[in-house]
């Protein structure tokens, strides 16, 4: 898989992928990823890409050229059509479910916004718009690095154990769900003791604890999931 991201501030984001699963999916040639200074693909001697909104109102609006630009020159590396991701607040909600799917493609290019926003006709460029949730922030690139990790993950072979997003939450088998308490040694701290069950070896009655704990869990953290 190949993730492209085109933002303002690469420099942001770029040791995030120097670590951790991505890192090692990386050094194994399972992933590839690439980042795009927005400013190189803008024209004239300040390499402006924003500017003041039609119709006034207050800060800058991202340029459309420079976008454009960005996604015509990854589009003439790919031998495969690319899907192209807006990230933005006004987008539907990433999830696991979308991560997945996400998953299964060969090249993904995420473009990342600033300022008060990109213009409009950006959208043309991409098939989808995605939102990491239901706030702000002063820029895509958190939400780009986010979609990376979740998507990049879940490529055959990124994790050490290729069973590790049956255990996830809203994954596997806690689809809609999230995932169950986790423990590991010692079997008792400060008084805090793991419970019996799991060291019963008991598989069934281990899988019915589990989906108990992450039913209440989500009944108490996130009861929207159960009640959509």
């Amino acid at each position: 898989m190949r993730i492209d991201i085109v933002t303002l501030f690469p420099e942001m984001i770029a040791g995030f992928f120097e670590a951790g699963v991505l890192k090692s999916a990386r050094e194994q040639g399972l992933i590839e990823i690439v980042l795009h200074n927005l400013r190189d693909f803008s024209e004239g001697p300040h390499k402006q890409v924003d500017d003041r909104p039609y119709g006034g109102g207050p800060g800058m609006i991202l340029k459309p050229e420079p976008f454009f630009r960005a996604v015509e020159a990854i589009q003439r590396e790919a031998a495969l059509e690319p899907w192209v991701v807006l990230l933005s607040a006004r987008g539907p909600l990433f999830n696991q479910a979308k991560a997945e799917e996400l998953a299964h493609r060969d090249w993904l290019i995420l473009l990342s916004g600033r300022y008060q926003g990109i213009d409009e006709r950006v959208n043309t460029l991409a098939d989808e718009e995605l939102s990491i949730g239901d706030y702000v922030l002063s820029g895509g690139e958190l939400a780009a690095a986010s979609i990376a990790e979740a998507v990049g993950r879940l490529v055959p072979g990124a994790l050490g154990n290729a069973d590790s997003p049956v255990q996830d939450s809203f994954g596997g088998e806690y689809e809609g769900l999230l995932g169950p308490p986790q423990y590991t040694r010692p079997e008792e701290y400060q008084g805090l003791r793991v419970p019996q069950v799991l060291l019963s070896g008991n598989h069934a009655a281990i899988a019915r604890y589990r989906r108990e704990q992450a039913i209440e869990k989500t009944r108490q953290n996130r009861p929207e999931l159960l009640d959509p």
